[in-house]
């Protein structure tokens, strides 16, 4: 049973170090300022998971919306959002801020 217990306890030491290896995704950062996304085009590593990091300068609220990424997520006035998005087959995928149509929005290239 000692024996046993002592696998155990070993085994799980392990386990932090086995995490702390995995790599972290890359992220990509735009920024909503005046009712507008910077940078407008953000490219991406086709077929490679990513974590967007969108942080709103702005007093008020924006939605970033894609249809072509089912993606619907408001970020709130001087607030930053992390969204992680899977891996993109190759393509233009275009984003817009719903609240403000006219002016904020652009598109993702993976390649």
């Amino acid at each position: 049973m000692r024996h046993v217990a002592g696998l155990v306890l070993g085994l799980m030491a392990g386990l932090p170090a086995a995490h702390a290896q995995v790599p972290a995704l890359p992220e990509v950062t735009l920024t909503i300022e005046q009712h507008k996304f910077t940078p407008e085009e953000l490219k991406v590593k086709a077929g490679q998971a990513f974590v967007l990091v969108i942080t709103n300068k702005d007093a008020t609220a924006e939605e970033f919306e894609s249809k072509e990424l089912r993606v619907e997520r408001i970020v709130p006035a001087n607030k930053t959002l992390k969204l992680r998005m899977p891996a993109l087959k190759p393509g233009t995928y275009r984003f817009f801020g719903e609240y403000h149509e006219a002016t904020a929005k652009g598109w993702i290239v993976a390649e």
